[in-house]
């Protein structure tokens, strides 16, 4: 699930004049199907600055530092929980707790490593990411918060994002 990518929300769901297509790329042989061996990485546009932004200013405003990993996993499992127990139209649009999250940790990886924010672009799309510039090292913060979001997972930021931090530090 790409919570960062930049595909239109109306194209969520394919069309279908789109059908013939779809069928045409599945019989297709897996040989005769080319996929970019690296990932393409770029400066962020003037859109993906402002989203990390507002991400940021939704953390401040929320007393979250992203550098202290303990109180980020901390305050995402307190807003797991509390979205998950507040009733039906009086909760925050989950989109944007996933979003902040992942600016969050974003942060946290950018300050705490060499990578640094990039729109990434894969076989799988386009995403916000935080990448190093020298080689193929890509975490997409929104990938790692909306999948644990989905499946209402609480405990595993410091664990995962630590880990990361550690991975990069050694090479």
């Amino acid at each position: 699930m790409a919570w960062f990518s930049r595909k239109d929300k109306q194209d969520d769901g394919a069309s279908e004049r789109d059908a013939p297509q779809r069928s045409m790329v599945a019989e297709a042989d897996p040989e005769d199907v080319e996929l970019p061996l690296r990932p393409a990485i770029e400066t962020p546009g003037p859109e993906e600055w402002e989203r990390l932004a507002r991400g940021r200013a939704a953390l401040e405003k929320a007393g979250i530092d992203p550098t202290d990993l303990e109180a980020l996993g901390a305050a995402y499992d307190t807003a797991l929980t509390t979205w998950q127990a507040a009733r039906k139209g009086e909760q925050e649009d989950e989109r944007e707790i996933v979003e902040r999250f992942a600016i969050g940790i974003g942060e946290h990886v950018h300050r705490s490593t060499d990578l640094s924010w990039s729109r990434v672009t894969d076989a799988f799309g386009t995403d916000l990411a935080v990448a190093g510039g020298k080689d193929d090292f890509v975490v997409v913060p929104g990938n790692l918060v909306a999948a644990r979001w989905m499946n209402a997972e609480t405990g595993w930021v410091p664990g995962v994002v630590g880990h990361l931090v550690r991975v990069r530090a050694d090479r």
